[in-house]
């Protein structure tokens, strides 16, 4: 597990990561952890991805505190990414308003995406503008759809267009790849040939 020291203007804290469930068990969640569920709910949900095969946590952690995460697992068993065998999702990045605008967001993805893993895979990013924090942050849709495509494009993350339904649902949801240094040309176009189904009709039968 890798561990970097980050300092903000409210004291040191650490980027570490992938997180074993055994240790995740040992901290407790910041009580602003709320976007996506409950924060103990939140902890079992990280302790389950960071039990899967290809499950990955990245934590920000202060002392005993976790004030911010990232998540990395296979795609959902009912979306058409499941069918890609070198696809691995980013299910969602949430940083706890009482550390916002310390640079951890981008701290934990740049920790993420240090790991030699990252380059055997195709990552995306389903940002889904229901799941956004817009009340805390203050910002309208399309301020926030940009400040997430400005963080995702630090690491290398571009905008996709696609016909998914959870994306084309709303005009401000987002898809984003990166496509790793070592993935290979077929699987590069495997994944083009997923982008629109619509377009290319029933993809299964080029796995």
């Amino acid at each position: 597990m890798k561990q970097v020291a980050h300092q903000t203007p409210k004291g040191e804290i650490f980027i570490e990561g992938p997180c074993p469930s055994a240790y995740l068990a040992e901290l407790v969640m910041n009580s602003r952890l709320t976007n996506f569920r409950p924060p103990e709910k939140q902890k079992e949900a990280l302790m389950m991805i960071a039990d899967l095969p290809e499950g990955m946590i990245y934590i920000a952690r202060c002392e005993q505190e976790i004030v911010g995460y990232v998540t990395f697992h296979r795609p959902d068993e009912c979306s058409r990414w499941i069918k890609h065998p070198r696809l691995v999702e980013l299910g969602g990045i949430e940083i706890s308003a009482d550390w916002r605008r310390c640079k951890i967001a981008e701290t934990l993805l740049k920790v993420a995406f240090s790991n030699p893993v990252m380059e055997n895979h195709i990552l995306i990013t389903m940002e889904i503008s229901w799941h956004w924090d817009t009340a805390n942050t203050k910002l309208d849709l399309w301020a926030y759809q940009k400040a997430l495509t400005n963080l995702f494009g630090t690491v290398g993350m571009i905008r996709v267009p696609t016909d998914d339904p959870d994306i084309i649902e709303h005009p401000a949801n987002v898809l984003m790849a990166r496509i790793g240094h070592k993935v290979s040309k077929n699987d590069i176009l495997f994944f083009e040939s997923l982008k629109f189904k619509n377009r290319y009709g029933d993809v299964a039968g080029l796995t």
